[in-house]
């Protein structure tokens, strides 16, 4: 990997020729803790992603002995509701600008992934998990009841399996998750990033454009109710359909050639 740009609390950098943008928080001595301006850095790189035509996909993985542990908690001690909700308000919107960006997002998780940490990675598009790999949202134990948390996770695992978790702050394994669908996969340690690039390279095969409508169509349906979702799956399908890169992509299919993207 090749440093691109600098940060103080993680690390940006790229790979098969600046088309990967693996995102690295750089705190293992806090646990990757998302203080206020570890979330700030965060959101930063992945606006600069968003906006970066060469990148077709982003990893987001934490150094050392956790994937993330969640909000630093020094950072909610004694403080006034207007520090709180600037700490909320940020998680929030690192939790969007993931979603919001055209590159699918996978968290590559090596380690533990608590509370606001177990959030990230029920947010991001996709997620590869090693075998040690644990996830909770402990935070009734705490007195702070996972709220945000519990947002990204109840869309990934289902209503009575997020409850499990917020009302008892148990972890769940890697399986577990995988088998709840908080992640895709769990591979062997010392192929998880290779697991996560080979990942990357298979989205980055397909139109990036299209990568981008189909991303963003998604989150907006996901949420609608079924006939809301269908009208607005219709329209999007019509619009994709006067693309350009949808007519190259039937026409290659139909004469049995590869496609040429117009990125």
């Amino acid at each position: 990997m090749q440093a691109k740009q600098t940060f103080e609390f993680i690390k940006l950098e790229h790979e098969d020729g600046g088309g990967i943008a693996v995102v690295t928080m750089n705190g293992p001595e806090k646990r990757n803790a998302l203080s206020l301006e570890l979330m700030r850095e965060l959101i930063a790189a992945f606006r600069g992603i968003g906006s970066d035509r060469r990148v077709y996909a982003a990893i987001l993985r934490g150094e050392g002995p956790a994937f993330s542990a969640g909000h630093d908690l020094r950072e909610l001690q004694c403080r006034d509701a207007d520090a709180y909700e600037e700490i909320f308000d940020t998680c929030v919107e690192l939790m969007q600008m993931i979603q919001s960006i055209p590159q699918p997002v996978i968290a590559e998780v090596a380690a533990v992934a608590t509370a606001a940490g177990c959030q990230l990675v029920a947010t991001c598009d996709l997620a590869m998990a090693a075998p040690q790999a644990k996830f909770a949202t402990p935070g009734v134990r705490i007195g702070l009841f996972c709220s945000t948390p519990m947002v990204a996770l109840t869309r990934a695992v289902g209503r009575k399996r997020a409850m499990e978790m917020l009302l008892t702050g148990d972890f769940i394994d890697a399986q577990t998750a995988a088998d709840w669908g908080l992640v895709n996969r769990v591979v062997p340690s010392e192929n998880l990033h290779n697991a996560a690039t080979e990942l990357a390279r298979k989205v980055g095969a397909a139109s990036r454009s299209i990568v981008g409508l189909g991303k963003s169509a998604f989150y907006t349906q996901v949420d609608l109710d079924q006939a809301s979702a269908y009208a607005y799956a219709k329209e999007v399908m019509t619009m994709n359909a006067l693309e350009e890169n949808a007519q190259e992509g039937i026409s290659a299919f139909v004469e049995k050639r590869t496609p040429i993207w117009r990125d």
